[in-house]
């Protein structure tokens, strides 16, 4: 069993223990088990993945950190929602705008995007986690 904590800034979204965690990271999903060894890493916008005793639950989460420490998985991120909190028409309606600001931008850097990349994928997680 693994503890699992995913805090926002706001409030502790969970706190539980867990079978499995498979979180964004900068460099590809990462799946974390009992006794998976210690590991830091920058989150990526993307879709936390918790299951418990064959249950399945997931949230739709922004930029963050994660670290894995003697069977202790804390997921700190400015966002953290499940499909129940998310305004599905909201969301296309910002994906839209989103796309918009990106394609005005075609010509600039990718450092220069990254910003808005990253709220795109976000938004896009959002959308996913309420079709799942």
């Amino acid at each position: 069993m693994l503890k699992l904590e995913i805090v926002t800034p706001e409030r502790k979204v969970v706190d539980a223990e867990v079978d499995s965690v498979t979180v964004p990271t900068a460099s590809g999903e990462a799946g974390i088990l009992s006794a998976h060894a210690p590991l830091i890493s920058a989150l990526k916008p993307g879709i936390v993945t918790v299951v418990n005793k064959g249950n399945t639950e997931r949230f739709a989460v922004s930029t963050g950190f994660v670290e894995v420490s003697n069977n202790r998985v804390s997921v700190l991120t400015d966002i953290a929602e499940s499909a129940e909190d998310v305004d599905v028409e909201r969301a296309k309606a910002e994906r839209s705008e989103i796309e918009k600001e990106l394609a005005g931008m075609a010509t600039a850097a990718a450092e220069e995007t990254e910003e808005i990349r990253e709220r795109l994928d976000l938004v896009n997680a959002r959308i996913s986690l309420t079709k799942m």
